[in-house]
């Protein structure tokens, strides 16, 4: 079982082969290719896998808690038992039996750069998490949707792929073709890189099954929902690039000795089991992607690891991981970064668990300006609250650092924020939540600063004679 609080117990489950501080030099990185994997232990867990049943693997992954990292914190082992079963005496690839894996790899959250650190430096993990989900989920083809400035990362997932088609992980020779795992019955995986074009919409998950068909962006109206209809009308996984990474360690070493790592909940809710891939941006004095399990208090993080804040000013905010769960107060740098983020200090979410800090100098209505600047830019338009809704609040907010807005503008845009977004009810996907939650917790825990950026709003009364 994971740990009540967090302990520096230094393990990487991800980065054994990717030097990362404190325990290895950045300047030793290097591409890993299929002999290096395999000869650091890479693809055991495949082998062990195809020699379990699909069943067995899932309740493995299930026992493990691992808690999606891409930014919802869904347990990826329950999402894989949505599917429903194959049609009896079919096999998957069959007309009629499709099913599909698709990988986030968009990673289009502002500040956030962990997956591509998988992706450039040691992408066979990733094909190994995709070839065991496949198993355990009867998948026949697997679509990767990487993101369209990763250019060098796109490369290297297409060397490590055909490295893997060579040796048998994918295509005809596949090792699922053994039959000692599926009752004799044979079936091929195959893994197919598509490069996005750089739209923020098509990293929620609908809007990456439309983009890998070939469509626009545009998320789906749920339900249906992919695991029953998705990719091409037919069942569809959809996991991020560092939740399956996180696979071939709980099926080599077991699900106790993953869930050894992170640390239980504290407000009663779903454990924080394993290690988190942490990107650190913003005033420290050394930024960059660390691996640490879930539960490092901030501070820590920054003071410990990060050199401390740039300059030796003082912490003023932090955004815990992408802009759209909102942000840290002055008085909440010990934040733990676990999945209990939301509930213990009025975010959204832990997301994507890649920090940004702010300094005492920040000016944080610019802060809010710029986020409603990225979001107005990135709606994909289909739902009229974010279209108009995120338009309005950065005209707003533009007003506010130039000086011309009013006190009564303040009102505004918490009263658009409160009205735009999944969880009033009034958009397909949560592109506008993220927009109101950094509005709403910007706002309530620097009002002062946004206040101090209005002019009074008189209203002219006249007095009659009586």
């Amino acid at each position: 079982m994971g740990k009540t609080a967090y302990t520096d117990t230094p393990r990487h489950l991800l980065c054994k082969r990717i030097p990362t501080p404190p325990y290895g030099d950045w300047s030793t990185r290097h591409y890993v290719g299929y002999d290096e994997y395999a000869a650091t232990g890479g693809y055991v867990a495949l082998r062990k896998a195809l020699a379990m049943t699909p069943e067995a693997v899932i309740n493995e992954v299930k026992k493990a808690v691992i808690r999606g990292r891409g930014g919802a914190g869904f347990p990826a082992g329950v999402k894989w038992t949505f599917l429903p079963p194959v049609p009896e005496g079919k096999l998957p690839g069959d007309p009629g039996a499709e099913r599909y894996l698709a990988v986030n790899a968009d990673e289009s959250e502002p500040a956030t750069f962990k997956d591509r650190l998988l992706m450039e430096f040691d992408p066979h993990q990733m094909l190994e998490g995709i070839a065991i989900c496949c198993h355990a989920c009867k998948l026949h083809r697997a679509y990767i949707f990487i993101r369209g400035e990763y250019h060098l990362q796109a490369e290297r997932l297409e060397t490590a792929l055909a490295e893997a088609y060579e040796k048998g992980i994918f295509g005809e020779k596949c090792l699922q073709l053994s039959g000692a795992n599926t009752g004799g019955q044979k079936f091929r995986v195959d893994c197919f890189v598509h490069r996005g074009a750089g739209a923020y919409i098509c990293g929620e998950e609908t809007g990456l099954l439309e983009a890998i068909e070939g469509k626009r962006g545009w998320p789906r109206i749920k339900p249906p929902f992919p695991a029953v209809e998705g990719l091409f009308g037919r069942p569809t996984i959809i996991n991020n690039v560092e939740t399956l990474c996180h696979v071939p360690f709980v099926i080599d070493e077991g699900a106790a000795a993953f869930m050894a790592q992170g640390v239980e909940s504290s407000v009663g809710g779903p454990p924080s089991y394993g290690t988190k891939l942490m990107g650190m941006s913003g005033h420290v004095n050394r930024p960059g992607c660390y691996e640490f399990e879930l539960g490092i208090p901030l501070r820590r993080f920054v003071e410990e690891h990060c050199g401390g804040m740039r300059g030796g000013k003082r912490y003023k905010a932090a955004i815990p991981g992408g802009v759209s769960m909102g942000i840290l107060g002055t008085d909440q740098y010990d934040a733990e970064l676990d999945f209990d983020i939301g509930r213990k200090y009025n975010v959204l979410g832990l997301g994507t668990a890649c920090p940004t800090v702010f300094d005492e100098d920040t000016d944080m209505v610019a802060v809010a300006r710029n986020i409603t600047r990225f979001y107005k830019h990135e709606s994909c338009g289909q739902c009229t609250p974010c279209r108009e809704g995120s338009g309005w609040l950065y005209q707003i907010l533009t007003r506010m650092t130039d000086g011309d807005a009013r006190s009564k503008d303040l009102d505004i845009v918490l009263e658009l924020a409160q009205s735009m977004g999944t969880m009033p009810g009034t958009t397909i996907c949560g592109l506008a939540d993220g927009n109101n939650w950094a509005m709403k917790t910007l706002i309530g825990k620097f009002r002062a600063e946004f206040e101090a950026k209005l002019r009074p709003t008189f209203v002219t009364a006249t007095v009659g004679a009586s």
